[in-house]
């Protein structure tokens, strides 16, 4: 398994944009389907975004489709989720994951994803 650590949340107005990123250690990162989550306060774990292994398909919440991308280097072993047109419902601490098994299909549940990143937090004024 790899050990994720999520980096580029912060403070931004309505209609901003931020790029999160999740750098992976110690694991074969190029093999796993990557995944982003969020949790608002009060809320549960909600999934925002997937991409497979290759980085050749992807899943969106229908709350996000059309204003985020996930991507992935797999040369430089890290996860991106670029988030344009931000909203103030888009305030949550964001978490990255990988799948549970190298080389397998990509996940929309949390129990999909067998390793996550301590999160990072992502707040959207109004």
């Amino acid at each position: 398994q790899v050990e994720l650590a999520e980096s580029g949340g912060g403070l931004v107005q309505a209609g901003g944009s931020l790029r999160l990123s999740c750098a992976a250690y110690g694991g074969t990162f190029s093999r796993y389907p990557m995944g982003w989550f969020r949790q608002a306060p009060g809320k549960a774990l909600d999934f925002v975004s997937s991409i497979s292994w290759s980085g050749g398909g992807t899943y969106y919440a229908d709350s996000v489709k059309g204003r985020f991308t996930i991507s992935r280097d797999n040369i430089k072993n890290t996860l991106y989720l670029q988030m344009n047109n931000l909203k103030p419902e888009d305030t949550a601490v964001y978490y990255c994951a990988a799948g549970l098994m190298p080389l397998g299909a990509m996940g929309r549940e949390v129990r999909d994803f067998g390793s996550w990143g301590q999160g990072t937090q992502v707040t959207v004024s109004s």
